[in-house]
């Protein structure tokens, strides 16, 4: 060949000793050499022909992970070691992010176990409402909550009979995925009946007289919500305690009994680890679930760190230590999402800082009608904060299911701060059906902020609000009572040295909240 060689600059001598791309521990080498770093121009002159520049990789390129150096596009030992070490880190907090709708409901199948519910019969049941003792993500004081885990695996299909009457209610899968309404958003219509729940792998036949829907996985979360009625919830918790039964169809004739556990005021975790356990939560998951209940491409994100279903997860003192600070980093990502989102159509209304929870408005977190594909920080938002995933929180129903919008900045665009004073002004005519609600939570664990009120929120359904004479109501935050005297009642307490942020909610939206006519105030700072 008539090749062209000029004498090229030698800018420095580097030991390289260049490795397998494919494996590093591999003996086949390139044995050290001095390395003369070219610029493209004088790798361009060693080809026969014009190689475009843009598929020639330097002999040095500089990096956010420093100088990356090649012999002929070949990675030395060091930038090799320096780019695997890299890859695994991304992994390890990518692993985090598309993880948490798994780990989430791991974490709450730990707490209701914590609880003292471990079998499906076994109801955790909130008889005087979810205070804030127990740590559960954005749960709301203004329902009677009734919830189990279902183990299709063991039981096989499971029977759920629930009473009419009875709220809004879901199952979700193992992976937070919609299985099915129960109650008023579901097929029963508030009026009461009996679903069949099959596990992933039934082939049998499907009995009639039931509601039949088939799970993505074994493991399954059911929770059911009762309505309050004259601002109490004994009729709710007598309704779930006489009519809510939860038996494996094969025990049909002789079902277990029920037994329900209240809740409230009971210490106890339901949320995913932050740290290096979160990656044990995720592997007990995919070992306890079927192939199939995950996608081929988290199946390999997954895998590529270790966590595979059939192999245990036992990483090497290098890979630990990367994933302890992948999970950090991860764990903040997740955080600047949640709190300080830069998507533009996370805002409710044009103006002012309530944010949707459901970014994109798809239950399924597919981003314009899918065009974008997967809504992943969508979907990291919400399972970061908030649990129940099911298309009744994103459609426009009229009169029926609920609306939430979530405040973290006040109105010059700050986090809320609990060391200092607010007003919040709910304007007249509050376009819900059955009520609203106000409630504070805590950024560090996502659920009720603990304070002297036991119930840290409000609701136009329980709480004897004061009104404005225009009908307005004005809510105070704060860490003291700084409601005007006679509106005591409208205060919630902050605690100093903390941040918080709230979530409103309305219960049978009517039109004005999805014309957006009706648009709550912005946290006003009282200076």
């Amino acid at each position: 060949m008539n090749l062209k060689h000029r004498l090229p600059i030698v800018i420095g001598i580097l030991s390289l000793t260049a490795i397998s791309c494919q494996n590093p521990s591999k003996e086949s080498k390139v044995e050290d050499a001095v390395i003369e770093t070219n610029s493209i121009k004088s790798i361009k002159e060693k080809f026969n022909t014009d190689v475009p520049e843009k598929i020639l990789t330097p002999d040095v390129v500089e990096t956010r992970l420093g100088s990356l150096n090649f012999f002929d596009g070949l990675p030395s030992e060091e930038t090799t070691k320096k780019v695997y070490d890299n890859l695994d880190f991304m992994r390890g907090v990518e692993t985090f992010l598309n993880g948490i709708p798994a780990t989430s409901i791991e974490g709450l199948r730990l707490g209701m176990q914590e609880a003292g519910s471990n079998t499906a019969n076994q109801v955790i049941i909130f008889d005087e409402l979810m205070d804030s003792n127990p740590l559960f993500l954005t749960g709301n004081t203004s329902t009677v909550y009734a919830s189990t885990f279902l183990d299709l695996k063991n039981d096989g299909p499971t029977v759920v009979e629930i009473p009419a009457g009875c709220g809004p209610g879901t199952v979700n899968d193992a992976y937070f995925r919609f299985v099915v309404d129960m109650g008023a958003p579901g097929p029963d219509r508030g009026k009461g009946g009996k679903y069949l729940i099959l596990p992933p792998d039934y082939d049998g036949e499907t009995p009639k007289g039931y509601f039949v829907a088939k799970s993505t996985s074994y493991v399954n979360w059911l929770i059911l919500r009762g309505f309050l009625v004259d601002g109490k919830a004994d009729f709710s918790s007598t309704m779930f305690r006489d009519g809510l039964k939860i038996y494996p169809l094969k025990d049909k004739g002789n079902p277990p009994t029920m037994e329900f556990i209240n809740g409230s005021e009971k210490e106890f975790n339901t949320i995913h680890a932050n740290d290096y356990d979160f990656y044990k939560e995720l592997g007990d998951v995919i070992q306890r679930e079927p192939v199939s209940f995950l996608d081929p491409e988290l199946r390999g994100l997954f895998a590529s760190i270790g966590i595979e279903k059939g192999i245990p997860f036992s990483p090497d003192d290098r890979m630990k230590a990367i994933l302890t600070e992948a999970v950090a980093v991860g764990n903040a990502t997740a955080r600047a999402i949640s709190f300080k989102t830069r998507e533009k159509e996370s805002s409710i209304f044009k103006t002012g800082h309530w944010e949707s929870g459901f970014i994109g408005g798809d239950y399924r977190w597919l981003k314009n009608d899918g065009k974008g594909g997967r809504f992943l920080d969508a979907r990291t938002r919400f399972f970061y904060v908030a649990t129940v995933n099911t298309p009744a929180m994103v459609m426009k129903m009229v009169g029926k299911g609920s609306q939430y919008a979530a405040a973290f900045l006040d109105g010059e665009g700050n986090y809320l701060d609990g060391s200092k004073n607010y007003t919040l002004n709910i304007p007249a005519n509050v376009p819900a059906k059955d009520f609203w609600s106000v409630v504070m939570y805590d950024p560090q664990t996502r659920s009720e902020l603990q304070t002297e009120q036991n119930l840290p929120s409000v609701s136009s359904q329980r709480s004897p609000l004061v009104k404005n004479e225009d009908g307005s109501v004005t809510l105070y935050f704060g860490a003291t009572n700084n409601a005007p005297e006679g509106s005591e009642a409208n205060w919630l307490q902050s605690v100093p040295g903390k941040g918080f942020f709230v979530l409103f909610r309305l219960y049978g939206p009517l039109e004005p909240w999805f014309d957006k006519t009706w648009q709550p105030g912005d946290f006003e700072l009282i200076k």
